[in-house]
């Protein structure tokens, strides 16, 4: 759930993690679950065709005005949605003023012009044993989504690799972001866990031999 405290704003648990007060309850779960995947539609897939800047931010108060649509949730304003980008705990979001933006997962066009510091001198892709000898040879390029993602870690390249393969074995690719901004293909921070290029030449990446902390068979 999503409560509010008076003097630091939205946070996501029991109490405020500042100073410690219960606040005010925003949205329970069901709820910050149920807007939280129509904002990402909106953010990241253009649902409902709302004006979005070159960057990719969208007002929240038009994506309130679009979920309320005619419907019983006449209560729904931006705030809700501000609350919920502001404690995303996986920081796939941004806010400037009252407009939100996702920071990665687009599969529509946006020039996120995201920062290159802080990006990890090694990073990593999962692919199937079938996938690694042609992606070894030819790059990684998009699938689905308008960039490439790669992850920090090994831990999380595994987990992204479960998700897309659904199954199997997953093995991973180390990137070198340096080669690839030398490319011209510059790799930029999405998140603490996720940055996104253009595309990654062949030459910008090998087999890993890193693996998960655990084993690296693909279950859910």
């Amino acid at each position: 759930m999503i409560s509010e405290c008076r003097e630091h704003g939205p946070f996501r648990g029991d109490s405020c993690p500042v100073c410690g007060a219960e606040g005010r309850l925003v949205l329970s779960d069901i709820e910050t679950d149920r807007l939280g995947r129509l904002m990402a539609a909106v953010l990241r897939h253009g649902k409902y065709g709302l004006e979005m800047s070159p960057d990719g931010y969208v007002s929240a108060d038009d994506i309130a005005a679009a979920a309320r649509g005619g419907g019983r949730m006449g209560w729904l304003t931006g705030r809700h949605f501000l609350a919920i980008a502001a404690t995303d705990p996986r920081g796939r979001y941004q806010v400037l003023g009252g407009r939100i933006r996702a920071t990665y997962g687009h599969t529509i066009d946006v020039d996120l012009r995201l920062p290159s510091e802080g990006v990890p001198p090694i990073l990593y892709y999962p692919v199937s044993e079938e996938e690694e000898a042609t992606v070894l040879e030819t790059g990684i390029m998009p699938t689905g989504r308008a960039k490439v993602h790669l992850s920090s870690t090994p831990d999380e390249a595994m987990a992204a690799g479960r998700v897309r393969l659904g199954g199997g074995k997953v093995l991973l690719l180390e990137i070198d972001p340096a080669a690839c901004a030398a490319a011209g293909f510059p790799v930029g921070r999405a998140s603490d866990t996720v940055c996104t290029c253009d595309r990654v030449p062949p030459e910008c990446l090998k087999a890993s031999d890193e693996g998960p902390s655990g084993n690296n068979e693909g279950t859910d």
